[in-house]
């Protein structure tokens, strides 16, 4: 079995500190790509850079946005800067992100104008450049849902981190997008989120660690590693009927489908 990481932040530390023998690990437990989205200007060169990290059995595949997280102090024309990026770098980027809006930091920051108008903009350059989109949610998907009917992107993408009902995922899966499921469904407290993936049909779902963050039940406290998909696959098999096998192998299919590498 082989296994994708679809969000990992290999540019933050401490992922970054030995990504060698970081990538030895991974390549032994079979995880054989890993889908790093940039957050921010400040590391578009950065993730860019990892591509070349890629080695004959580990394929790093990266993705330029900005996250609802980093627009303090930014003005619209980061996103010129975001689109010329995009158009040098295109045959090397898989989706556009990690875009969309954070409800929670809207309040504290009073930003949610900024917010919607930053992650229409990405969704529009996904549009134009046919990628896919990776998005960001929190307490935010009547916004964001609203934004994705409005401009009607094709080539779909990844809900990361779903926490949330059957109804909210399936709204996205009806709009094209696969929804990456991590660290969250290890933890009891999440009921809702771990029946809704329970009944979601196995060819809309992705793994993913968000790593170093969102860290596993049990490791609260400590950072988390892509190696950490194994074990977000193990709680997933829990919570299917199919083999783990069909699983696996579904499940890569599905990254397949949205990235088209």
């Amino acid at each position: 079995m082989l296994f994708t990481d679809s969000h990992c932040h290999l540019d933050f530390q401490p992922l970054n500190e030995d990504p060698n023998a970081l990538f030895t690990q991974c390549i032994k437990a079979n995880i054989h790509r890993i889908i790093v989205p940039a957050v921010s200007p400040k590391n578009w060169q950065q993730v860019l850079t990892l591509k070349r990290e890629s080695r004959k059995n580990l394929t790093i595949l990266p993705c330029l946005g900005i996250h609802p997280w980093y627009l303090k102090g930014l003005t619209f024309q980061v996103l010129e800067q975001l689109a010329a990026m995009i158009e040098k770098h295109q045959e090397h980027l898989i989706a556009i992100g990690e875009c969309g809006i954070d409800g929670k930091i809207a309040k504290e920051q009073n930003n949610l104008v900024q917010q919607q108008q930053f992650f229409r903009q990405q969704v529009l350059l996904a549009k134009q450049y046919h990628k896919p989109l990776i998005i960001h949610h929190r307490r935010s998907h009547n916004e964001l849902i609203e934004i994705l009917k409005q401009e009607k992107p094709q080539t779909g993408g990844f809900l990361h981190g779903f926490s949330g009902s059957y109804q909210q995922g399936k709204t996205y899966i009806d709009m094209g997008f696969k929804l990456g499921i991590g660290g969250t469904i290890t933890y009891e407290r999440a009921e809702k989120t771990r029946k809704a993936v329970k009944r979601f049909p196995l060819d809309t779902l992705v793994l993913e660690t968000d790593a170093p963050a969102m860290p596993l039940s049990g490791e609260q406290g400590q950072p988390n590693s892509p190696l950490n998909i194994i074990k977000v696959f193990e709680q997933l098999c829990l919570l299917r009927v199919e083999t783990p096998e069909d699983i696996a192998t579904q499940l890569e299919v599905n990254v397949d489908n949205i990235v088209h590498v």
